[in-house]
Order: C-alpha cells, then structure tokens, then sequence
C-alpha cells in the first residue's frame, strides 16, 4: 500500500495515531457486523465489499504506523505455516 502513504500522513497528522486506532477498531466491528448480516442473507454483497475498503484503508494506516517492512515480514511468515499446514491435509 506504498501508494497510499501520502494520504495515510496526512490522516494521521489531522487526528492522531489514537483517533485512528479507534477508528481501524470501529472499521473492523462494522465489518464483523455486516459478514453475519451477509451469511444471514440481510445485507447485499456490495456492502460487504464497501465495509472491506474502510476496513483496508485502516489496515494501510496501520501497516504505515507500525512499519510496512515489518508486515510484510509476519505476512511471509503466516503464509509460510498455511502453506505448511497444507501440505499436511
């Protein structure tokens, strides 16, 4: 999300690293919310979508705060067990 930097300062200068945590914590219980909704058939698929953005826009925010190299270095390394509890099955 490199090409999202600019705006992710600028978002953090505006309101603070403790607004945005609160709102990647909202973010992430409306997405909650609405995939039970979804399964249960009262949402459509584009509001699930819509939550997912909001929800990858705090994501970014959040790699950008607490280093986007080191992410990417714990993503490697959770692929890396999927991939091994794959082989598995």
């Amino acid at each position: 999300m490199p090409h999202d930097r600019d705006i992710y300062c600028k978002s953090l200068a505006r309101w603070g690293e403790d607004a945005q945590f609160q709102q990647a914590i909202e973010e992430c219980a409306e997405l909650i919310v609405t995939l039970q909704h979804f399964a249960r058939g009262r949402v459509e698929r584009q509001t699930v979508i819509d939550e997912l953005a909001d929800v990858s826009l705090m994501v970014g925010q959040l790699a950008y705060m607490f280093g986007e190299a080191e992410l990417e270095a714990a993503i490697d390394k959770k692929i890396a067990k999927l991939q091994r509890l794959l082989a598995e099955e």
